[in-house]
């Protein structure tokens, strides 16, 4: 496209001005649209003048009640796509379920997320973009017994 623009410049059908204008607004639109959300937030990290009160339009939490190791790999494919995750952990065996954390908590690491423990055996999973405010402690002492495992 440049050396047409040089062609009609040459001939004094355009002066140069409208070319370079041209030129520039184009090189803008390709830069647009070749960077995704995330590369516009990293590149954007430097500058803080500007937030974004609306980062997030359709915020998920995923439930997911693992029944195996393998389903981990889903639980951290949805941290990495921005969603939190509440993952039951109690139709898992406690080897597998220890496993499931393990692999969970290196994923949010990686994430600059965050875990929480909510209940036994339920943990809260959340990427960078969500902040958990708060704990719960267990009480196993002051449970109701109709709450105790029989």
């Amino acid at each position: 496209m440049g050396m047409m623009n040089k062609f009609m410049n040459f001939l004094g059908l355009q002066e140069e001005e409208e070319v370079v204008e041209r030129e520039r607004i184009e090189q803008h639109e390709e830069q647009e649209t070749e960077t995704s959300p995330f590369e516009q937030r990293k590149q954007s990290k430097g500058n803080n003048n500007i937030v974004s009160i609306h980062s997030q339009k359709n915020v998920r939490v995923i439930l997911n009640e693992p029944r195996s190791y393998e389903e981990a790999q889903d639980i951290a494919d949805h941290l990495r796509s921005r969603r939190s995750v509440v993952v039951n952990l109690q139709r898992v065996r406690a080897d597998q379920a220890v496993r499931i954390v393990d692999f969970l908590s290196g994923t949010i690491y990686a994430l600059n997320g965050g875990i929480s423990k909510l209940g036994p055996n339920i943990f809260l999973c959340t990427p960078d973009t969500v902040e958990i405010q708060g704990a719960i402690t267990e009480m196993l002492a002051d449970e109701p017994d109709y709450l105790k495992k029989r």
